[in-house]
């Protein structure tokens, strides 16, 4: 087994956008990797700067950028204001204290609806609503415990160990964060794969084929599960469902894994039409489930989109292009 330490913040968009490698590295090595989650907290404050130089359609209209490159679902929508990461990354250890494992689907179900939906991941209330779609999860004892001595010391041994890249092959690679010197971060997303005494850095954001060597030069005889040949044993692994792009890239064979998004959303439909698979619109992109597990769903952060609507805001979605990307099992 290899051991895989995962950085990461629900606000980073690149952490968002490596989803799709992500499950292809689950998908194919499954069990033969114990996953750890360690939750970066880019800020715990928004400072009166960030507030009066806040660009807010500026920002939204950057979003569109990893949107058109990566294929990630990202609506367009400018938030209301800058928000923390700090309360969004207590309900991430919040989760991992009360069902060991159930931390990814939060932070999953968390960056779907910071970048598809108004969700301010400093707002308690929001942070409820945008997981109350998730199937096992009680997002009101999570988001009650944000505060508790267990969650705050929890949260703060994460930090401490995401402000420990010093001498690393991130700093190395120049992939790491200085700005909050003499502390050297690391960004997300960041993975680190151990086996026994070894151990190898894949810093910030890389390809798939970077973590694939990682594992592969750690490991050589670990079983590799082959892509399917249609996605529906995907959206059955999956329950949270999957984007486009990550069903490309779960689909993609080969030596270079090159992911064919039309050709993944064509498999996809075909599934829908024979009942097999339900799609939410989402940020521009689509959102993919089981059709059995889709009941009982409801679309990522549709609460928080819909108060706002009441309130006579524009819809998130008012833009919809095609584009996709996110899950954890």
């Amino acid at each position: 087994m290899i051991r895989v330490t995962f950085f990461n913040d629900p606000a980073c968009p690149w952490g968002y956008c490596a989803n799709p490698a992500l499950r292809v590295l689950e998908w194919r090595y499954g069990d033969q990797l114990d996953w750890r989650l360690v939750v970066i907290g880019l800020r715990d404050e928004v400072s009166e700067t960030m507030r009066e130089s806040f660009d807010a359609a500026g920002a939204a209209a950057r979003m569109g950028v990893f949107r058109d490159r990566y294929g990630m679902p990202f609506s367009l929508q400018p938030k209301a204001r800058p928000a923390s990461t700090g309360r969004g990354c207590r309900a991430i250890v919040a989760a991992r204290l009360v069902e060991p494992g159930s931390e990814f689907r939060v932070m999953r179900a968390l960056q779907l609806a910071n970048f598809n939906t108004p969700l301010l991941l400093d707002d308690d209330e929001q942070l409820r609503e945008a997981l109350r779609h998730l199937p096992g999860v009680d997002a009101d004892s999570l988001i009650d415990r944000l505060d508790d001595d267990e969650v705050e010391a929890a949260y703060a041994r994460d930090k401490a160990e995401a402000r420990a890249a010093a001498g690393t092959a991130i700093e190395a690679q120049g992939k790491a964060s200085t700005a909050e010197s003499p502390l050297v971060r690391y960004t997300a997303p960041s993975l680190v794969f151990e086996s026994d005494a070894q151990k190898l850095v894949a810093g910030g954001w890389q390809p798939e084929l970077a973590y694939d060597l990682c594992i592969a030069n750690l490991d050589p005889t670990l079983e590799r599960t082959p892509a399917p040949e249609t996605p529906a044993p995907l959206l059955d692994r999956f329950r949270d469902g999957l984007t486009t792009a990550e069903v490309a890239a779960l689909l993609s064979a080969g030596p270079d894994y090159v992911p064919e998004p039309g050709a993944a959303e064509e498999a996809l439909e075909r599934l829908v039409a024979g009942g097999e698979a339900t799609r939410v619109e989402l940020g521009g992109g689509t959102l993919w489930q089981h059709a059995v597990r889709a009941r009982g769903h409801t679309r990522p952060g549709s609460e928080i989109t819909e108060s706002r609507e009441a309130a006579g805001a524009e819809p998130a979605d008012a833009r919809p292009s095609r584009a996709e990307r996110s899950l954890r099992r």
